[in-house]
Order: structure tokens, then C-alpha cells, then sequence
């Protein structure tokens, strides 16, 4: 069994095996010293534990470390994960086959850059998620990931109105609208996902770099 457990700190969740019941130890995220409840058929309450009368030989706190339980992928969401990725490969090259390199219809591109955008959301989630953290409900999870898709899917509608070819020709230009770009896609993982910074720059690196390999097969400037 497993104690669902707050930090009263950070307002990080995370689950502790019940064998830590009663003791205390560090939070996996901030490190602030919490006590793990007792397992009880009421509510569970998470508070500060009382400073320790003495202090062990090192001077420190004795804490113990909070060990949380993982909940790994399941076979059957890796096989679909794979099976997504070679899908839209599989897609863009029958695209490429039936209308030729750069030649496919926008509301296909628009389509397209929407159907993607949620898995690559969830599977960059569960790629860059701290490990420390429990992750988030999966409805809760579905829900951050369709905001953090819908932004990332918007940026390429807006990327559809620049002269790409002008600013290609000209890549300088990149240095001033590609920053742009990326720090909208990073807050919108900041936000809905509650990653750190770099985290979030990361998760959507993942997707731009997904969508522009697609864009690659189908013979369309990839930036």
C-alpha cells in the first residue's frame, strides 16, 4: 500500500510506501522535512514534525530519505507510443507520394500539426517529468496536455503567415522571431505542466524537433 503524501513546502505530491509510516524524512523536490502520516481509514494530514530534542554526530537533522513509489509506462502505452511515431512517419510519406515534395494542402498541415501536438505533449511529458515527483492524475495530465497542445499547434499556424523563404534567404532574421517562438512554446510547458524552465524549453524542443522531421519527409522547410 501506499501513503499519498503533500509537502506542506512546495506542494509537491508524491506517494510513500507505507513502511515509511510515522517517520520523517527530506521532501524529494525542496528538501524540507516532513513526517509521513499514518495510513488511516480518514483523511490524511501532512504537518511540520517537531524539532528533534538532539542532533546525531554530524550535527544534522536525523532524517530519513522519502521513497516514493514509481508508477511505471505499461507495455500496452510504450506499444502505442511506437506505434503513434510510426504512424505519422508512415503518413507524411504517403502525403509526400500523392502530392509531391512541399505540395501538401494546408488544411492537411493544419490537421496535422493538431493531431500531433497532444501525444507529443504526453510522451515528451513522461520524457522530461522529474523523476522525484509523482506525476500528475491522468485526467488532470490529459487536461495540461491539451492547453500545452493547443499552443504549441498555434505557433505553427502563426509560423504558416511568415515569409519563410525571405527569412531563410536572410537567416539572421531567426535570431530575432526564433527566440520569440521558443519562449512562448517553453511557458505554455512552464505553465500547464509545472516543469522547470529548462525542462520546458526541452518538451517543446521535443515537439518542434517531431513536427520538423514530418515537415522534412513531406519536403517543406523544416524552420
Amino acid at each position: 500500500m501506499a501513503i499519498s503524501v503533500v509537502c506542506s513546502g512546495c506542494k509537491s505530491r508524491f506517494s510513500v510506501s507505507d513502511q515509511f509510516a510515522g517517520r520523517t524524512g527530506p521532501c524529494p523536490k525542496c528538501k524540507k522535512p516532513i513526517v509521513i502520516p499514518q495510513k488511516s481509514a480518514g483523511e490524511v494530514t501532512v504537518h511540520e514534525p517537531d524539532p528533534p530534542a538532539a542532533k546525531g554526530a554530524t550535527g544534522r537533522m536525523p532524517t530519513a530519505p522519502i521513497v516514493f513509489q514509481e508508477r511505471p509506462l505499461s507495455v500496452i502505452t510504450v506499444a502505442g507510443v511506437i506505434a503513434g511515431v510510426v504512424g505519422s512517419l508512415v503518413v507524411a510519406v504517403v502525403c509526400r507520394m500523392v502530392w509531391g515534395p512541399g505540395n501538401a494542402p494546408t488544411w492537411l498541415l493544419a490537421a496535422g500539426a493538431i493531431v500531433v501536438a497532444f501525444p507529443a505533449a504526453w510522451i515528451g511529458y513522461w520524457i522530461v517529468r522529474d523523476r522525484e515527483i509523482e506525476p500528475f492524475p491522468t485526467t488532470s495530465l490529459a487536461v495540461r496536455c491539451l492547453i500545452c497542445a493547443a499552443v504549441y499547434a498555434s505557433l505553427w499556424g502563426v509560423h504558416a503567415f511568415l515569409p519563410i523563404e525571405q527569412m531563410n534567404d536572410e537567416f539572421w532574421r531567426w535570431l530575432f522571431v526564433g527566440p520569440i517562438f521558443g519562449f512562448a512554446g517553453a511557458l505554455a510547458a512552464f505553465a500547464a505542466l509545472d516543469l522547470d524552465w529548462g525542462t520546458a524549453v526541452a518538451h517543446f524542443a521535443l515537439y518542434v524537433l517531431f513536427t520538423a522531421v514530418l515537415r522534412w519527409i513531406l519536403g517543406l522547410p523544416t524552420f
